[in-house]
């Protein structure tokens, strides 16, 4: 069986243009790429955007999940047509774990203090926790940029629980990102241990699909060539 199709899911303050940096470099290597665009606002209706996409691709499927996108991919990975999970400082709960539960019991991370109200259910990050601990290994220009075109976070998407996770059953692996200042990275190798994930350990902000982006598509290129 081989897999062609790669569906790249975003995290918390970000979109789709998240990973405009791994597109091409996984086309040059003749996978078929697409980014979703969630809605940041519940996690079943973030899992339904990700199966739908899914169900469009023409043969089996690799799911990329970074942060709270690792969350919709646990979920989301149950579909038949996913053949692996791979997750880049992304969360990824055990079955009936939320985003929270999955993090207690870890440091607070530094960005925390810089998150700021958006009306009364979502949170958004300053400018200065993106450049700082968001993307501090991005140049200025692009962390302004990641901060311009935010999502805002969805306070429920935290709380909401993972009915089956994905890689209890699915193969997977994992980018642990060790200057990471939003997912602490004990947290991260805990999870690939728990997970039997193989693992890519990089120095890099919580952003490495755009601060070293070759580095992120090799390892999503290994994981697909797996089943070569």
């Amino acid at each position: 069986m081989k897999v062609r199709n790669i569906i790249l899911v975003h995290g918390y303050f970000l979109d789709g243009s998240a990973w405009r940096k791994a597109i091409p470099l996984l086309v040059e290597n003749g996978y078929h790429a697409v980014a979703v665009q969630l809605t940041l606002n519940s996690l079943p209706d973030d899992v339904s955007i990700v199966r739908r996409a899914v169900e469009m691709q023409d043969g089996p499927v690799i799911l990329v999940g970074q942060s709270y996108g690792g969350a919709v991919i646990t979920e989301a990975g149950n579909h038949e047509q996913v053949a692996a999970l791979v997750y880049v400082a992304g969360a990824s709960p055990d079955s009936g774990q939320s985003v929270d539960d999955w993090w207690s019991g870890y440091a607070t991370a530094a960005v925390v203090d810089e998150l700021r109200p958006w009306g009364d259910t979502h949170l958004t990050l300053s400018l200065e926790g993106v450049r700082n601990y968001l993307g501090q290994d991005l140049p200025t220009d692009e962390a302004d940029s990641v901060y311009a075109t935010q999502g805002p976070l969805g306070k429920a998407t935290t709380l909401e629980k993972i009915s089956h996770a994905a890689w209890r059953t699915k193969p997977s692996w994992y980018v642990v990102t060790t200057l990471d200042h939003t997912v602490p990275p004990a947290i991260q190798q805990d999870s690939a241990e728990r997970m039997g994930a193989e693992v890519l350990v990089i120095q890099a902000s919580h952003l490495p699909m755009l601060s070293q982006p070759e580095a992120v598509v090799r390892f999503i290129a290994n994981a697909a060539a797996s089943f070569d």
